[in-house]
């Protein structure tokens, strides 16, 4: 076997939450170019569908599964209807999450709440229920959480969001322990990605060049530099790594900018 190898993932079957667009779509489209057959999971069914039609154009088989990660009886059927169409589960990505950004004294006990719920407790649960059924079914697998530099980077306004995600940092490394050598768990602790959610920048020189002066590569990151990392990870040429987080953020050791909060 070629080191190139290692990479592929001929016909087995990856199932990634928020892969609408941006980030999760980017790693489904990488997953199907090596190989993998590909269940696309979002709340917007549109969205999925064309990350689907992506997929088939790669020559992988798709299914696009609406659904809202915050209901677990979604989770429940999500898996289901992979099991359903394919057979099997061998990589499981927990891209879904993201909490906006809100001061620390304006965000109410329901906001801080959800963003536990959506950024660490959802992960937790689909992975609890995929993890059998890839032993059952496969033998073991890889699961890939999608965290952020967030998680360990002091910054305003993300109480919520960093704090979640330092939760899913931490529910990564204890789940691989417990699940490991069938099963193994890992991470990716992302920086700055030129999507949606960093549009407010990108469209402003000003924040634009204080952003790319603040990283030391001097850009955002890309879709693919996530993917990529999200491949390694999923695929055997990883098999002998579990339990860690991976810091894919443009060498950042500090934020590239931070979000004004009002003075007590």
């Amino acid at each position: 076997m070629s080191i190139l190898d290692r990479f592929k993932l001929t016909d087995r079957v990856a199932l990634v939450t928020g892969s609408g667009k941006g980030i999760g779509r980017g790693i489904a489209l990488a997953l199907a170019e090596a190989g993998a057959d590909v269940v696309c999971a979002a709340r917007t069914e549109a969205e999925i569908e064309a990350t689907a039609a992506a997929i088939r154009e790669r020559g992988r088989r798709a299914l696009a599964v609406p659904t809202d990660v915050l209901e677990t009886d979604q989770l429940e059927a999500l898996v289901e209807a992979t099991l359903a169409g394919f057979g099997r589960i061998d990589v499981l990505v927990n891209n879904a999450g993201g909490t906006g950004p809100r001061p620390a004294l304006s965000t109410s006990e329901r906001y801080f709440e959800m963003a536990l719920r959506f950024n660490v407790t959802q992960a937790f649960l689909l992975s609890r229920l995929v993890i059998p059924k890839m032993v059952e079914t496969a033998g073991g697998g890889a699961i890939v959480n999608i965290s952020s530099r967030s998680s360990d980077m002091v910054q305003t306004s993300f109480v919520a969001y960093a704090a979640g995600k330092a939760a899913l940092n931490m529910m990564t490394r204890n789940l691989a322990v417990e699940v490991a050598p069938k099963v193994r768990v890992n991470a990716i602790s992302v920086g700055g990605v030129a999507t949606e959610g960093l549009a407010v920048v990108l469209t402003n020189d000003a924040l634009r060049e204080q952003f790319d002066a603040g990283t030391p590569m001097g850009r955002p990151g890309t879709v693919e530099d996530i993917a990529a990392a999200a491949l390694y990870l999923a695929s055997p040429a990883s098999s002998w790594v579990t339990g860690k987080i991976f810091q894919v953020d443009g060498g950042a050791n500090a934020p590239a900018m931070s979000v004004p909060v009002p003075e007590l």
